[in-house]
């Protein structure tokens, strides 16, 4: 008697610890389910680079804890931005609450996938002109986020280059003509070169293939140094940019400053990290409610000067002792 109860006090344990077991699993799924997702959109193959950095640390600084109480399913195009179309689809499907889209293709890209899931860009070129938003104060659909390019910042770089090498006369411009945030700043160099006196040549660079012979044309055509718009092409390609200007011999200031870290002269922009990090801002307000449409997308309001020593010391100038006390960084 005493050993049948004993199997059945044993029995009974061994169903409730199974009972609970199954109710644990269950609740964990259930959790699991209810965790919000984002799908980052990256041109980038690893999620390592510093603005993934910055953003995944904007979100721990606002309590966001990957796997604890957020998912994010990192996609790379790989460089590729005709890989962003079919990427943008697989966020769709796989139930995104927010598209973090990086790079104005990235972007338009998402915004062609869905009409409903909120999107974040943590930088476009120009998101009205391209029609990723109806404007910046009212964005008016399901996308927002932050701009790379300020009012007059084209100019600014332009200015940047004659104070440094001050014959400058001729400047050739590497522009992807087909890419619609190209014009505006395109027309935004033109209008400060005529105040200064300055021809530009306009060189349409479409692939990376166009580079070596849009270099040797802007040197056969007199060109004394060298800019490039606020597009994808450059700044993946940006080791292959900065090699063909020293090759030439062309001094040149970019957009971004992984281009000065490559070996290029100097760069002006905005501190992309930071607006990864205020990126994860948006993310924060649209998981707790907010609407993508009311949400203006902000402009840079921060700028950093990077000045490559080696690379001026190797092309023969000196750079002024005013840009030097200007610099945020000096590489030498």
């Amino acid at each position: 008697m005493a050993v049948m109860m004993l199997k059945v006090i044993r029995t009974a344990v061994l169903v409730a610890v199974f009972l609970s077991a199954e109710a644990l699993t269950a609740e964990g799924q259930q959790t699991a389910a209810k965790l919000p997702r984002l799908c980052y959109l990256s041109l980038y193959t690893a999620p390592q680079q510093v603005s993934y950095s910055a953003f995944r640390q904007g979100l721990q600084d606002l309590g966001y804890v990957e796997g604890r109480n957020l998912i994010i399913d990192y996609l790379s195009a790989d460089g590729r931005v005709e890989r962003f179309d079919p990427l943008a689809v697989q966020c769709v499907q796989l139930k995104a609450d927010v598209i973090v889209a990086v790079t104005t293709p990235g972007a338009l890209a998402a915004k062609k996938a869905t009409r409903t899931i909120p999107i974040v860009s943590p930088g476009t070129g120009d998101p009205v002109a391209t029609g990723i938003v109806a404007s910046l104060a009212r964005p008016g659909g399901n996308a927002t986020g932050l701009s790379l390019i300020g009012p007059g910042l084209s100019a600014k770089r332009l200015e940047l280059l004659r104070a440094t090498v001050p014959s400058l006369s001729k400047v050739a411009v590497l522009a992807n003509l087909a890419d619609p945030i190209a014009a505006p700043q395109v027309r935004d160099m033109e209008s400060a070169a005529r105040a200064f006196g300055i021809q530009l040549q306009v060189r349409d660079v479409r692939s990376p293939k166009d580079l070596p012979g849009v270099f040797a044309a802007a040197v056969r055509d007199g060109a004394q140094g060298v800019l490039t718009t606020v597009e994808a092409i450059f700044l993946v390609h940006r080791a292959e940019v900065v090699e063909l200007a020293a090759r030439h011999r062309l001094p040149g200031l970019y957009p971004f400053r992984q281009f000065a870290d490559a070996g290029g002269l100097m760069s002006y922009g905005p501190d992309v990290p930071s607006l990864f990090r205020k990126a994860a801002t948006y993310v924060d307000k649209i998981l707790k409610g907010a609407k993508p449409a009311d949400l203006p997308v902000e402009q840079p309001t921060t700028f950093e000067l990077v000045i490559n020593l080696k690379t001026a010391k190797a092309l023969g100038l000196t750079v002024p002792p005013s840009l030097l006390l200007l610099a945020d960084r000096v590489i030498d």
